[in-house]
């Protein structure tokens, strides 16, 4: 086991991704985009370990998100996982003390009953808490985006906005969770497509709401699939109850169908009931269920 050390660890990463995955989980998060962006921060770097065999070849990763708690993990599948998540766990959990953290928690889908008890055998315990993934096709038609006189859609700019849309966040989910550098990595990954990363404005040009909206043509290429996303939104309290996601929602559903996508993809929390009716209300379904589990400290 040894730390990350740039580049060439981050392509063993993906090669390892692609052999540990079913090609219809090369997404699940953290996935072949979501680990281009992630370690182009440094905080994200640091807590990264990665496992080899005697011929150099990347057999394990494991991502440790220290502000979330949070452990994301591949081991190879001819690899006994039991002593490797050992280590991992292990390894988490002392950088999670440190930290005076409470628990470690992972995630894995609701079918993969192997991965599940596997982590339950390490002392995770399930929690109420759930991601639901839904999905919707985009040949069925998509309605006109109905915004509130005096608003508008409009795709961000350039990273001379990346603290008012770091503010926006902040407010939207009234946390202190989404950090200028966090930001600054997507929008500085490869695949970022500024055109999809949307914003509404009102009249006085104050941020109300947003989406950032994404297309890995990398994971499409790898899973034969032509997904975009539209994840995640978030709106000002301010602006509340005034159809701004669902708008969102329908403009972005537009742009993925003019670059050929055939299914918009979202993901969102089972507590965020709001989150679920706005999807739901614009055509997407539940598609994918994830668990998430605790291991307390």
């Amino acid at each position: 086991m040894r730390s990350y050390q740039g580049e060439d660890d981050l392509a063993a990463m993906i090669a390892l991704l692609k052999r540990a995955r079913p090609s219809a989980h090369y997404a699940d998060f953290p996935g072949i985009f979501d680990l281009q962006e992630m370690l182009i921060q440094l905080a994200i770097q640091e807590h990264t370990r990665l496992w080899f065999d005697d011929n150099g070849r990347c057999q394990a990763y494991a991502i440790l998100s220290t502000q979330y708690s949070n452990l994301y993990f591949d081991i190879a599948p001819e690899e006994d996982p039991s002593d490797i998540l050992k280590q991992m766990v292990d390894w988490g959990a002392d950088c999670l003390r440190q930290a005076n953290g409470r628990s470690l928690d992972t995630n894995c889908r609701d079918s993969n009953q192997a991965r599940l008890a596997l982590l339950q055998q390490y002392g995770f315990e399930k929690t109420d808490v759930q991601t639901i993934i839904y999905a919707r096709a985009l040949t069925k038609p998509i309605s006109r985006p109905q915004l509130p006189d005096g608003f508008t859609i409009r795709c961000v700019t350039g990273e001379e906005e990346v603290n008012a849309l770091v503010a926006l966040h902040r407010a939207a989910f009234g946390t202190e969770n989404m950090t200028i550098e966090a930001r600054l990595a997507m929008m500085q990954a490869p695949e970022y497509d500024p055109e999809l990363d949307l914003v509404v404005v009102d009249g006085n040009g104050r941020y109300a709401a947003y989406c950032a909206g994404n297309i890995s043509h990398i994971e499409n290429e790898a899973t034969g699939r032509r997904d975009g996303y539209l994840d995640p939104i978030g709106v000002h309290p301010d602006f509340l109850r005034r159809g701004l996601a669902s708008a969102l929602l329908n403009y972005g559903m537009g742009l993925l169908q003019d670059r050929g996508m055939a299914t918009a993809v979202l993901a969102t929390s089972s507590q965020n009931i709001p989150m679920q009716k706005t999807a739901e209300s614009v055509g997407f379904r539940p598609d994918v269920t994830k668990i998430w589990l605790s291991k307390p400290l």
